[in-house]
């Protein structure tokens, strides 16, 4: 039965996985995209994955928004590269 709605992304769903860095950005899934409107300004929407044991390393609280941008264009650059950057910040320094 369908309800409209996309699966939630579950890489471990019924065993508890030790934290372990991710060492190379095929360890990470990046979801960036857009919302909005030319009225209301359109703002990057990501979610950052770290696919060795699934910790959601982006949005957290607290998180800032991204944007508001005058184009579509300009908020997914802007929120591909902010996912780049915490690819590379969590490669760099992980988060455990």
């Amino acid at each position: 039965m369908r309800n409209g709605k996309r699966p939630k992304l579950v890489l471990f769903p019924f065993k508890s996985v030790a934290p372990a860095a991710g060492l190379t950005e095929n360890d990470f899934a990046v979801y960036a995209s857009y919302r909005g409107t030319r009225a209301s300004g359109f703002h990057g929407t990501l979610k950052v994955v770290r696919k060795t044991d699934s910790k959601l390393l982006y949005p957290f609280d607290g998180a800032s928004p991204i944007g508001p941008y005058t184009g579509p264009d300009e908020a997914l650059a802007a929120a591909q590269q902010l996912g780049k950057e915490i690819v590379g910040g969590d490669i760099a320094n992980p988060e455990l």
